[in-house]
């Protein structure tokens, strides 16, 4: 399991429909997060590289995704700083392969 629930868990004090949603709503938008950012990099498109990793950042760290949120974070300097495309597509695949886990895991873990 890559992920943890101690900061939604902290903010839910309890309240297991606000875990839900927050779960709920991670699965609507980082996968397609996910894909925009793959289209953008595809498309060498630095704006929205750095929009979408920025977007993608928050959501896999209330997760408590530490090393997603970091390679998240790397990808959105290099797009905001027109860094090195190849560097971009080097972490980028990292980055989709623990999304893709984590949604794969939630979406089991919690029947959704």
């Amino acid at each position: 399991m890559i992920y943890n629930l101690d900061k939604i868990n902290e903010m839910a004090e309890g309240d297991e429909d606000f875990i839900t949603s927050v779960i709920s709503v991670f699965l609507e938008e980082v996968p397609e997060d996910l894909e925009g950012l793959e289209k953008a990099i595809n498309g060498k498109d630095y704006e929205n590289i750095y929009k979408l990793a920025h977007k993608i950042k928050p959501n896999v760290d209330i997760l408590g995704m530490e090393q997603t949120r970091a390679k998240a974070l790397e990808i959105e300097t290099l797009g905001k700083t027109t860094g090195s495309m190849e560097e971009i597509e080097a972490k980028f695949p990292i980055l989709k392969k623990d999304v893709l886990q984590v949604v794969a895991e939630l979406k089991n873990d919690f029947n959704l």
